[in-house]
């Protein structure tokens, strides 16, 4: 199964511009892959003192845009995260879409950040676990904070997981934790871990000076970082083969236990 990640810099409070970042990026790098993977609130990044004008309603504006690459280049899509209005409040809400243009997941980050106030700002999703077939292969997506939660990623992986999606805006001065815990949630539940991080400067009040950290990078069951990226604007690609999950948990049965 060959993944492409669209690792970029993503504009705050411009969708528009997002917009054609991503059509621009994925229209002068595609290659045929099966599963397009881009990063977290990519359609308004973290510009949440704006998101009550800003963010999207259930998905109206993200999901007919992102259907629309599906179709025209045939391949699925982990679509990130959005900021996205549902009944009055705004979650951030990562969905993905088949080659077929099906909405074939939908889930919502679980624990906000309090160190940039998302709590303020965001409602707490409760979708646990979530679980999906990408090229028959049975996924999961989770969304950047969450990744601090084992707990999180064995639910889905309880239900038959094998890879775990991952979309972030992680920052620079945390970047140890973000390889460690990516490592980490591949290692514990012998699966990829498939991860999609932005770039570029981070405006938030709290983090002034500090930047996303790019570093996208898919890891082996075994724990071992297949490829990773750097801090720049990138495009990832790797052909991973789905029964080395097997393979892995046949080697060290440690989910044998748990079940």
């Amino acid at each position: 199964m060959k993944i492409q990640l669209f690792q970029f810099e993503i504009t705050e409070a411009n969708f528009k511009k997002n917009k054609v970042k991503i059509s621009t990026l994925i229209e002068k790098n595609y290659t045929d892959a099966d599963v397009i993977v881009i990063p977290e609130m990519w359609n308004n990044g973290y510009a949440l003192p704006q998101l009550s004008q800003k963010a999207d309603n259930n998905l109206q504006q993200s999901l007919p845009f992102i259907q629309k690459l599906a179709q025209k280049y045939n391949t699925n899509i982990i679509a990130g995260s959005v900021s996205n209005k549902k009944a009055q409040a705004i979650y951030n809400t990562s969905f993905a879409v088949s080659k077929d243009t099906s909405l074939i997941n939908v889930t919502d980050k679980i624990h906000l950040v309090p160190m940039l106030d998302e709590h303020h700002y965001l409602e707490s999703g409760e979708n646990v676990p979530n679980t999906f077939y990408i090229n028959n292969i049975k996924s999961s997506q989770i969304i950047c904070y969450d990744l601090r939660y084992p707990e999180i990623a064995r639910a889905s992986v309880r239900e038959g997981a094998e890879i775990l999606f991952v979309v972030a805006q992680w920052t620079t001065k945390k970047l140890h934790h973000w390889r460690t815990l990516l490592q980490a949630r591949a290692i514990e539940n012998n699966c990829f871990v498939v991860a999609c991080n932005s770039i570029g400067q981070v405006h938030h009040a709290n983090h002034k000076g500090n930047t996303y950290a790019g570093h996208s990078m898919i890891i082996h069951p075994s724990g071992q970082i297949l490829i990773e990226a750097d801090a720049s604007e990138t495009v990832l690609e790797l052909d991973i083969q789905p029964e080395d999950v097997t393979s892995q948990r046949t080697a060290i049965p440690t989910l044998d236990d748990i079940y």
